[in-house]
Parts: structure tokens; sequence; C-alpha cells
């Protein structure tokens, strides 16, 4: 019995040679394990996300039906933005587009993960992930994950009800679609952040949708997404010029509409350089303030 008992113990839990021998191996992996984690984390982040109705509707549909909406209701305008001979006019579908893209952004990054990580934090998931052996990087790479995945499948969407549907053009030069890639990317990478810091504003799961639901609202209203963006007061401009949303709608106005239509921007141009410049800005804020405010669970 005796030898039987002695022989059933690892040599691991008795500290001795074998134990440092597998710590040392278990050390070197660590990187594969975290990024393994994270993988396996946007995979469970994904089935979660496609299985909760609202969030499908108000940030994966929204903006598809938001297009679809204003496509029939302002189909009797025309076209608009036609020269003097009547050519280069767009639909109304095709001018709202853009604005549509740069929401889904927004959507997809600040207010998912805003609502998402608060009630993690408040119904003490998070609390009991931050007591296993989990890295908050491994956990991180699967939101952004998931982010990026849903954002890809609804952007896909969006185009393809775009022009299977409502007969939008899209562009053909590759040079705009290169230029989409970069701005796409720079702008979710930047909501992402952003949605994670946002994410520790709400006191609880209940308050999380009140208080992230009318911030996105208005920075969609204020930021040209709905309405033209010189068309509100000069104030509520600059206010607006603050945020990213505007720069990332600019950005994709740049991509889908004629060049003719940046006369109606703000400084008479794409200005691609400060478009490019703010995204990075407000990257590099969210990322500091995630760092700073994000815990497992909630400081009372």
């Amino acid at each position: 019995m005796t030898t039987t008992q002695s022989t059933s113990i690892d040599p691991i839990d008795r500290g001795g040679p074998g134990a440092r021998e597998a710590r040392g191996p278990r050390r070197a992996g660590r990187a594969p394990g975290i990024l393994g984690a994270g993988i396996a984390s946007m995979r469970l982040e994904l089935l979660a996300y496609f299985r909760t109705p609202d969030t499908v509707f108000f940030t994966f549909l929204f903006p598809i039906l938001m297009l679809g909406i204003f496509g029939v209701a302002f189909e009797s305008v025309g076209e608009i933005g036609a020269g003097p001979d009547g050519t280069g006019g767009i639909t109304m579908a095709a001018y709202y587009l853009p604005g549509m893209v740069a929401a889904g952004i927004l959507l997809s990054g600040v207010q998912n993960l805003a609502v998402d990580i608060a009630r993690e934090k408040s119904e003490g998931w998070l609390a009991r992930l931050g007591g296993t052996p989990i890295s908050p990087v491994s956990y991180f790479l699967g939101k952004a994950g998931m982010i990026l995945l849903t954002s890809i499948a609804q952007l896909g969407l969006l185009l393809g009800f775009s022009a299977v549907v409502l007969r939008v053009e899209l562009p053909t030069e590759p040079e705009l679609w290169l230029r989409f890639t970069w701005l796409f990317l720079l702008g979710i990478a930047t909501m992402t952040l952003l949605g994670i810091a946002l994410s520790a504003v709400p006191r609880s799961s209940r308050s999380a949708t009140a208080v992230v639901l009318p911030i996105v609202l208005l920075l969609q209203f204020i930021s040209g997404v709905y309405l033209q963006f010189t068309m509100l007061p000069e104030w509520l401009q600059n206010i607006a010029s603050v945020f990213p949303l505007k720069w990332l709608a600019q950005g994709m106005r740049s991509v889908f509409l004629p060049e003719g239509f940046a006369s109606a921007e703000r400084t008479g141009a794409w200005d691609l350089g400060l478009v490019a410049l703010n995204l990075g800005v407000w990257l590099v804020i969210g990322l500091v303030i995630s760092l700073l405010t994000f815990r497992w669970q909630r400081k009372y």
C-alpha cells in the first residue's frame, strides 16, 4: 500500500526536479496559451452574440434596416448632386450608405462592448473569470475578434443589400477599396477600445443601456450620419468634430460618394489626413482609459 501511494503522487506535486522541468516549458508556452484562450473566447463570444436577439437587432441589423427605411422613404426625391448637365447624381440610398457604414462600426464597437462588459461586470461574471488563470489579454482578444468578425459580416450584408435591393452602385476603383480598408480597420480598432473604456461608466447592468444608448444615438445625429453635417449650426459642428464618428463618417463618404460631394464638407475637401489623425488620437485615448479603468469587478 505504501508503495502504491508513493508512486501515485506526481513528482510535480512534490516540488522535486520534475516540477522545475515542467514549469520551464509552461513558461515558454505562455504566449501561445494566451492566444489559444483568446481564440476559444472569441468562439464563445460569437455564439453568445447571435443568441441574443436584442444585440443582433440593435447592433447587427440596425444600420441595414435604417438604410432600407431612408432609401424607400426618400426614393421619390430622385437623384441628388447632379451636375448642370444632369449627370453625376446619386440616389438617397447611395447618399446614406457611408453614414450607415460608419454607424455600424460605432454600434458594433462602442455600444455592443460597453453594454456587454458592463453587464458581465455587474452580474459578477467577470469577478469569477478574474479568479481563473485566464489572462485579461485573452479576454479582450476574444471580444475584439468577435467585434471584427461581426463587423465584417454586417458590412458584407449592408453592401450586398445596398447593391442588390437598393441598386446602389458601389465603387469600382481599387484605390477606393484600399482607402476603405484602412478606414474600416482604424475605425473598428478605435471604436472597440472606446467601447471597453465606456463600459466603466454604467453602475449596473440595468443602467448600461440607459447610459450608452443616448450617447451613440446623439453622436449619430450630430456627426453627419442622418443629417448633412454642414446643415447643423456651427457650434454643433464644432462639438461633433471633437468626436471620432464625425471623422469616420467623413472618411466613408470619400469612399462611396462621387468626388464632387467633397465640396459639401466643412472645408470643401475630404481631409483624409485629419480623418486618420483624429481616429488615431481617439484610439490612443481609448487604450489609455481602458488600461486605467478596467477591473475584473466594480469597486463600490
